[in-house]
């Protein structure tokens, strides 16, 4: 059979992919794109969406504890996990048919298979009818992440469980173990924390949400202990002896070793980028740590070959992917392209309470010889915040004290995943200091935090 000839041809149909191979199509190149499991990739069926589902049920329920302080009264309150599941799942799949409808409707062709790039312009694609061969003088590696797996820490989805068996649990975790902090270990922690897991979580840096600004980090940290979680930092899991309906987890503190015992364990200690079985070490491409070394077009050095999204290093997020190949397609179909700066993506993680970031931490800030001036205001002190019932979260802004321009803005707190937005569009629209101080926000709202904490770093807070 002869092969089929593109102008672009995309590997992997995750945010990153899809998005680039519609983006491509829209400017008129004919597009094909390749992925060898779910459309939609990762995100949408075992990350980002599901997640987020399992959450939002995790919190109503949290709220239907506390119905006494609303003034209402619920009883005999309870849960079924399978059917929290059941609900997460069919979140996912409608996301995923949207995918194939979206890129149908663009008319993009997708080959479902595993593919592989003998040479240069070419991708071999083993369907389950066989191989098909397609060319294409570009090509984009959108093939994602998984997740790590240290030795003796592996997964058996039983005891030891990775992100998958935490979206479909065989069972309720009565003490759970989790390893690692950062936004999937947290996410879970708290999810089954809420439904009544007894929760411990083991982070080897010195903080938990370790790429967080460390005032978020500690405010974080007290309120999940309120909450009832144990938190273990600068420890290591050393190893899980795993027995009949339970493991011993050796966790190593200052230097001396805890046995503590638990019947789940969920790992979540990073990703390991897709790398492998695709030819990309005989192409030349450059592979540092499991991620595809490129430049800030995510071009690969490799004529014609672009890396997108997980694969082409931090930060690990879905619409870092998606603006990547929106930017890689319009490239190459000869736009002026604007390079995705990592510094103005921001960070969301949906635990109760949220958090989100965007720039720099004022660590990070002062590291690279800004002086600062750092503002900050509590939810105690905003209306909409007491009305909602909730009061504990903390919104913390870093300026150039030189020139007034954002730096960075950190939160905790009700609902900030979608506050985070405002200091990325006034980043991007290169705001200072008085343009966010002269802009009238709604009232009452949670926003209006965001404006005194601008306030607070120039002393002219008036709420606190």
């Amino acid at each position: 059979m002869a092969a089929q000839s593109f102008d672009l041809i995309v590997i992997g149909a995750g945010p990153g992919g899809y998005v680039a191979a519609i983006r491509a199509a829209q400017l008129g190149l004919k597009t094909a794109v390749v992925e060898r499991e779910h459309l939609g990739g990762i995100c949408l069926n075992w990350g980002c969406i599901p997640t987020k589902a399992l959450l939002r049920s995790a919190e109503v329920f949290h709220l239907m504890e506390r119905a006494k302080d609303f003034g209402l009264s619920a009883d005999k309150i309870g849960y079924d996990l399978n059917a929290v599941v059941k609900r997460s799942r069919g979140v996912a799949k409608q996301l995923t048919s949207g995918v194939g409808h979206l890129l149908k409707k663009n008319k993009v062709t997708v080959v479902m298979g595993e593919a592989t790039i003998p040479t240069k312009g070419k991708v071999s694609v083993k369907t389950d009818k066989g191989t098909e061969e397609l060319t294409a003088k570009n090509i984009i590696l959108a093939t994602g992440a998984r997740a790590r797996e240290l030795p003796g820490l592996e997964a058996d989805g039983d005891l030891v469980w990775t992100y998958k068996h935490a979206l479909q649990p065989p069972r309720m975790p009565k003490k759970l173990l989790v390893i690692g902090s950062g936004a999937i270990g947290i996410e879970f922690a708290s999810f089954y924390h809420t439904l009544g897991a007894d929760t411990t979580v083991v982070e080897v840096m010195d903080r938990i949400l370790p790429v967080e600004d460390a005032e978020i980090s500690a405010f974080a940290k007290k309120s999940f202990t309120k909450q009832g979680m144990t938190i273990k930092e600068k420890a290591m899991v050393k190893q899980l002896d795993r027995g009949k309906g339970k493991v011993t987890a050796h966790i190593e503190v200052n230097g001396k070793v805890e046995k503590h015992d638990f019947d789940t364990v969920i790992s979540a200690v990073g990703i390991v980028g897709n790398v492998e079985n695709l030819g990309l070490e005989a192409l030349g491409v450059k592979i540092d740590r499991t991620h595809v070394v490129t430049d800030e077009f995510c071009r690969t050095g490799v004529e014609g070959l672009y890396a997108i999204g997980d694969i082409a290093g931090a930060p690990w997020l879905a619409h870092k992917a998606s603006h990547e190949g929106v930017m890689v397609a319009e490239l190459i179909a000869g736009k002026h392209a604007h390079p995705v700066k990592p510094e103005s993506i921001a960070g969301c993680t949906y635990c109760q309470p949220q958090v989100a970031s965007v720039g720099y931490s004022e660590a990070k800030a002062k590291e690279l010889g800004y002086e600062v001036k750092v503002g900050r205001f509590p939810f105690i002190g905003n209306g909409k915040a007491i009305a909602l019932g909730e009061p504990e979260g903390l919104i913390k802004t870093v300026f150039d004290a030189k020139t007034g321009e954002l730096l960075g803005a950190h939160m905790i707190g009700a609902e900030v995943t979608e506050l985070i937005q405002g200091y990325v569009v006034g980043r991007q629209l290169e705001t200072t200091e008085e343009d966010l101080m002269n802009t009238v926000f709604p009232h009452p709202t949670l926003s209006e935090m965001m404006h005194e904490s601008v306030l607070d770093a120039y002393g002219r807070v008036i709420h606190m």
